[in-house]
């Protein structure tokens, strides 16, 4: 099946490449000429596990290819899919800008049918939206159809071709029977049902998820104040089938290019149909709590910030991924940074501008740098290198003797063998 892709972002790179390595021929379309560039000169724009090696093969073998062009890249598709970010607008909507832009350009552009698919998260309405704005500029038949994408950073690759489900969103026969072809190799359940169902399920989703982590990190903070154990709580939780185990691990928050946005957009819906949306709201304070009480608690042991030197493990919003938007790291920064603390950060794959978020702290080369002369290390980041530290060369590089550690990754017992005083959420 001949694809275009809108839109080389996270999504769009990583749809294009599981597609074409899934058989279907797949133009790859980008209006960032240097990007395209680079992805043609095998240079990826962003760091996925993968990523690098099945683009490579894919592009060798002539089934992904890349363009600046909309003239080149749409004519002849059998299916266009719509990438494009769909980031938060200052009061909390959706900016529709990119979206707009993709479907005028469809428009302008479409030379025989073809099913255009919001693989972007938008709100509810969205493939009204497009269709209207496209029909006004061609004659050529067409259908637009929701497709949400359900990618995990760091596991992309894996949840593009081993998906729990796929959800397609149409309101025509025809498009339901492509987008069925398009995914007929991949093995998991399909569930077609409306447009705006579909719309509003990736919505209902991540709010439902980052819900979870909001819930399990605001028990996680009464463990601590009654003396439990939060990660026996979450187990004895998860066992239960009605609950789960995923998503019950305590931490500073949920961060990252999606569910901080879409809980805003979910909580604008409501809004703007006059429906209070109060467990949503809730999950929001609890995150922002949940970043802002780690910091807390460290000038609590410390007594005081003001002056000291601070080692934080860790700039990426989660592991495996070089993604800062809205990382729970980025905050414990600034509010170390607000308190006067000297920061050290060192992650090994992102690298945040931080002096666009107000303030500049210098990256270490290694977290041994990160930790030289520093009173504490935060651990804000779950990174599997840091599960293996060196405490004695960590404890050497210190000159205080705390590790926080954010993310629940050492072993309390080897830490004190070491001689640190160890913190950890959910466990006084």
């Amino acid at each position: 099946m001949r694809v275009t892709i809108i839109g080389t972002g996270y999504v769009g790179l990583v749809s294009g490449a599981c597609l074409a390595d899934l058989g279907h021929h797949v133009v790859c379309l980008d209006t960032d000429e240097n990007k395209i560039t680079k992805l043609k000169d095998g240079i990826m724009p962003i760091y996925e596990p993968g990523l690098e090696e099945l683009v490579k093969r894919n592009a060798q073998a002539g089934r992904l290819t890349f363009t600046t062009s909309f003239a080149d890249g749409l004519p002849g598709a059998e299916v266009i899919s719509i990438a494009v970010g769909t980031p938060s607008a200052a009061d909390g909507s959706v900016d529709m800008r990119y979206m707009d832009s993709a479907a005028k350009m469809i428009g302008q552009n479409l030379t025989g049918y073809a099913v255009i698919a919001n693989k972007s998260t938008v709100p509810v309405g969205t493939a009204e939206r497009v269709t209207s704005i496209i029909r006004v500029l061609t004659r050529s038949e067409f259908d637009v159809v929701s497709n949400p994408e359900f990618l995990r950073e760091g596991h992309a690759i894996f949840d593009f071709l081993k998906p729990a489900r796929i959800v397609i969103g149409s309101d025509s026969a025809r498009a339901t029977d492509v987008m069925r072809g398009l995914y007929a190799h991949i093995d998991c359940p399909k569930l077609c049902m409306q447009t705006r169902s579909a719309e509003l399920t990736k919505y209902a989703s991540n709010a439902f998820l980052a819900t979870k982590i909001s819930f399990i990190n605001e028990v996680a903070h009464l463990c601590e104040m009654v003396g439990a154990d939060a990660d026996a709580v979450a187990l004895g939780m998860g066992s239960d089938p009605r609950i789960g185990k995923e998503f019950l691990r305590p931490g500073p928050g949920w961060g990252g290019s999606c569910f901080p946005k879409d809980v805003k957009a979910f909580l604008k819906l409501g809004e703007a149909h006059n429906h209070p949306m109060p467990v949503t709201n809730a999950a929001l304070a609890m995150n922002k709590l949940a970043r802002s009480r780690v910091v807390e608690r460290l000038e609590n042991e410390l007594d005081g910030l003001a002056g000291k030197c601070i080692g934080i493990l860790g700039v990426a919003f989660k592991g495996n991924t070089d993604d800062t938007r809205e990382s729970p790291a980025i905050d414990i920064i600034r509010h170390c940074v607000e308190r006067g603390a000297k920061v050290t950060v060192f992650d090994p794959q992102a690298r945040a501008v931080l002096e666009l978020h107000g303030f500049d702290v210098p990256h270490a080369a290694s977290v041994y740098a990160a930790a030289q002369d520093a009173a504490a290390i935060i651990i804000a980041t779950e990174w599997e290198e840091f599960r293996t530290l060196d405490l004695e060369k960590l404890k050497q590089a210190m000159t205080g003797a705390l590790i926080l550690d954010a993310r629940n990754l050492l072993d309390r017992d080897q830490a004190e063998k070491h001689g640190f005083k160890y913190l950890r959420v959910g466990r006084g």
